[in-house]
């Protein structure tokens, strides 16, 4: 949704509100106004790049159940939703290489991740660039945080390296989760621990993401 080489600082700035909706979500219009409200300021008050302004205004639409809004999936093949933007992993590589992470959803039925979401499930992949393969303890964990819009519903959970998924790198972890039909709200942030084989393990920590799609 956001164009390569795009700032993406307006939209990063609403993850705050957004984690914050998914960890206390009372009920579904007072975390979602309060998105809202945000997402609106910072589209009216800042001179953004048509690029950012676009993706705004198509969050705004997303969440206020107005229509539409949610990324453009095809009509043939998987379904996948991109998250908005990738994140950095600071010193994931090596003590001078950071790592970007990129993070996707799949809402079910579905055969990825393995062994596939069912009907009203989402799954949940984060890849770290770069990296080697993660460790069998991911402590602490990297997460999602989810918010079904339409039912109240929400969770968080672990993303692990049970599915095997690039077994040697880099690292990729998932999780299948029961999100329920809706528009769904999604932020994947957190640690990761790799090892090499001739190395210590190294573990690092991403930034939050934030991915909007319905199931």
């Amino acid at each position: 949704m956001v164009p390569e080489g795009v700032p993406v600082d307006a939209i990063a700035a609403l993850t705050p509100a957004i984690v914050g909706a998914i960890a206390r979500p009372a009920d579904v219009a007072g975390p979602q106004s309060a998105i809202l409200d945000q997402a609106r300021i910072l589209l009216n008050s800042l001179n953004l790049p048509p690029q950012i302004k676009s993706t705004l205004e198509r969050i705004i639409t997303f969440l206020d159940g107005s229509g539409g809004g949610g990324p453009e999936l095809p009509q043939d093949g998987p379904v996948i939703a991109q998250f908005l933007y990738p994140t950095i992993g600071k010193g994931c590589i090596s003590a001078s290489a950071d790592s970007v992470g990129t993070a996707l959803a799949v809402p079910g039925p579905a055969t990825l991740p393995p062994p596939g979401p069912a009907a009203g499930q989402t799954g949940f992949v984060f890849t770290a660039l770069g990296t080697k393969s993660p460790t069998a303890e991911q402590n602490p964990p990297m997460t999602v945080q989810w918010l079904n819009l339409d039912t109240g519903q929400s969770g968080v959970q672990a993303l692990t390296d049970e599915a095997k998924i690039n077994p040697d790198g880099p690292a990729t972890l998932s999780a299948i989760v029961n999100t329920g039909r809706g528009r769904i709200v999604a932020v994947v942030g957190g640690s990761l621990t790799t090892k090499a084989p001739d190395a210590e393990a190294r573990t690092c920590s991403f930034l939050p993401t934030l991915g909007f799609f319905s199931v």
